[in-house]
């Protein structure tokens, strides 16, 4: 029997797991949630027998009920192949008394290629299994990962083209770089002059877009998302929460049914939501602590029950956080209200027209699982320095972000179980700010010459990710304003 899924604000919208990943956006606005969270049965004896790719399966198979073995195990080999640097996929590594989830060791050197390794792969796939003939059109905006993550994922992948928006000078020189050197005839990136919320409610507005949608169709063209909107996004995440689990546990670290924390540097709230996900399917986990920078919308979130996005944004050293408007925060909100679509629905309006809600009493109590926590730029700054002296790690700044805030949870309270802060970026993606937090002087502006100076230090070597992009060409020039995007799209789709 399928495993179906509806939107988070109309339970009456009952599609599958192919169809939801191809609508990426539910038409109400809404995003896809499955109708049940499957249980994980098998024992962790046996799991603890697999590798990446077969734990993989053991977990999807669960959720994409209307794929074959066949198809699924295709989409899983195809992912978590050499694009990976290392053979574990996400190894896991123990430095003072944490553990560090690597999630940064695919393409883009970011947690993001953990799920868009995988999603052209389930998209294309739907498309057959739905019998789709238009052209697969994926838009989506970044906040700087998503969008290098998605592109190389999506580039020259046959049926589809890809639009990528970001926020022009709110990202960092690297991960700029990675997006406007992508190569790919089906690909197209262009910088908006606002923020990433900007950039996300433009391509919301396009999405919702009934006209536009007519003049796509007309033309040949669909659109799908790969932002964490997709729920074809969501679900491969779960994967590395309970791949975790598995490694404390083959590594004698714990007893089958101890339970652990996990510390989640979030602004979209995507990451952290697939560990909740993992903890409705039966993980052992105690405590889901998010971790937020001074655009601390979240943190007030789980401290008041009030989403509150009317306030200053804030540009940090950790630009991927750098957001007011968290969307899988909705699918949250739909779960803590008693899977409760009205309820959804009413805050999600409240939230754009006022720019705020507040949960109910009942809801926060169903917060439990979640702790906020919060680093300002100085605090970041510091945790790297201090993590880079005690113990010769390196971490970015946004895995800094959750170290700080991991410190501050494990002295506050008297929580002692097994911690992972889940490492979302390599420190030479972020090298420049990583290189200044440790202390030195006369930094180079040169990204690749500060990568050189950051794997004197860190003993690891330049990712061959960094290697390609130090000589790539810079094949996307477009900027636009924030209200010619849609026009940007019908641009480079010819269809004006």
């Amino acid at each position: 029997m399928n495993l179906m899924y509806h939107s988070t604000r109309e339970s009456s919208i009952m599609v599958t797991a192919s169809q939801a990943i191809l609508q990426g956006l539910s038409p109400d606005g809404g995003l896809f949630v499955p109708t049940r969270f499957p249980k994980l049965t098998t024992p962790i004896d046996e799991l603890s027998r697999m590798d990446y790719r077969e734990l993989a399966y053991e977990v999807l198979k669960l959720y994409l009920t209307d794929y074959t073995e066949e198809e699924l195990r295709d989409c899983i080999n195809k992912a978590y192949d050499e694009k990976f640097d290392t053979a574990d996929i996400a190894p896991l590594k123990k430095v003072g008394q944490v553990y560090y989830l690597e999630l940064f060791h695919g393409a883009t050197l970011a947690f993001k290629d953990m799920a868009l390794s995988i999603l052209p792969h389930l998209l294309t796939k739907a498309a057959k299994k739905n019998n789709i003939t238009d052209e697969i059109v994926i838009l989506t905006a970044t906040s700087g990962d998503t969008g290098k993550a998605a592109l190389s994922g999506f580039a020259d992948v046959e049926g589809t083209k890809i639009i990528v928006f970001y926020p022009k000078d709110g990202v960092s020189r690297v991960q700029e770089k990675q997006m406007v050197t992508q190569k790919g005839d089906n690909t197209h990136v262009i910088g908006i002059r606002g923020n990433f919320d900007n950039a996300q409610t433009g391509v919301k507005k396009i999405f919702g877009d009934r006209e536009f949608e007519k003049k796509m169709k007309k033309a040949g063209y669909r659109f799908s998302s790969a932002n964490s909107i997709n729920i074809g996004r969501l679900l491969p995440q779960i994967v590395y929460y309970i791949y975790s689990y598995v490694e404390l546990y083959r590594k004698k670290e714990i007893q089958e049914g101890d339970k652990i924390n996990f510390v989640v540097p979030t602004g979209n709230f995507g990451n952290i939501l697939a560990g909740y996900y993992a903890k409705q399917m039966g993980l052992p986990i105690d405590k889901l602590i998010c971790a937020s920078n001074d655009n601390k919308v979240l943190f007030d979130f789980f401290q008041t029950g009030v989403y509150n996005r009317n306030r200053e944004f804030v540009l940090t050293i950790s630009p991927s956080m750098d957001i007011l408007i968290s969307s899988n925060l909705e699918r949250l909100i739909y779960h803590i209200a008693g899977n409760d679509t009205d309820k959804t629905a009413e805050l999600m309006d409240s939230l754009i027209t006022r720019g705020q809600y507040e949960i109910t009493p009942n809801m926060r109590k169903n917060l439990e699982s979640f702790v906020g926590g919060y680093a300002t730029d100085d605090e970041t700054k510091i945790t790297i320095r201090k993590i880079y002296e005690e113990t010769g790690y390196v971490i970015d700044t946004h895995t800094a972000v959750a170290a700080s805030v991991c410190e501050d949870y494990i002295n506050e309270s008297n929580n002692k179980l097994k911690t992972v802060v889940v490492s979302t970026a390599s420190p030479y993606k972020f090298a420049e700010s990583v290189l200044d937090a440790i202390g030195k002087k006369d930094i180079p502006e040169d990204e690749y010459e500060q990568a050189k100076i950051l794997r004197e230090i860190s003993a690891a070597p330049i990712p061959g990710a960094m290697e390609e992009i130090h000589l790539a060409t810079i094949r996307h020039n477009t900027v636009c304003e924030i209200d010619e995007m849609g026009a940007e799209v019908e641009k480079f789709l010819k269809i004006i």
